[in-house]
């Protein structure tokens, strides 16, 4: 019997270059998640209330990436790490689609299976909208700065 190949010589390369992506991503991650928490500070959603502050950081955040995806594709070239730390790290920390799951249970299971349904249809669509609506005014806007 041979004993399995436990790391390849190339699998430590790959993980050292993707070292500086993974920090980067953490280091959004807390400050998108710091951002939420402040959100959620400033503007709490009281007991048994409807989850307003989850549903329009989700909104804005979809808002953002689509203005930041077509600024850093389509207008200039960003850093690597740009994409990543802010993208998904600061973005993903930010918008919380699982509290936003949590918050469905908590409606309905508060007996609010109205509020909890029209929650679980609005939140996908207006963030859906956000960044179409983002996405595309930020394109007109850039495509009227072009001579």
């Amino acid at each position: 019997m041979t004993t399995p190949e436990t790391e390849s010589p190339r699998a430590r390369p790959a993980f050292r270059a993707q070292t500086p992506v993974v920090a980067a991503v953490a280091l959004g991650g807390g400050a998108g998640a710091a951002a939420r928490y402040a959100a959620s500070l400033w503007w709490p959603t009281p007991a048994h209330g409807f989850p307003w502050t989850v549903l329009w950081v989700n909104v804005a955040g979809c808002a953002v990436i689509g203005v930041f995806m077509v600024t850093i594709t389509e207008v200039r070239a960003a850093h690597p790490l740009l994409r990543p730390f802010f993208g998904t790290g600061v973005l993903g920390g930010f918008t919380t689609f699982s509290t936003y799951a949590v918050d469905i249970r908590n409606l309905l299971d508060g007996g609010r299976a109205g509020a909890g349904l029209v929650y679980l249809a609005v939140t996908p669509l207006a963030a859906l909208a956000a960044v179409w609506t983002a996405a595309t005014a930020t394109r007109r806007v850039l495509t009227r700065r072009q001579p």
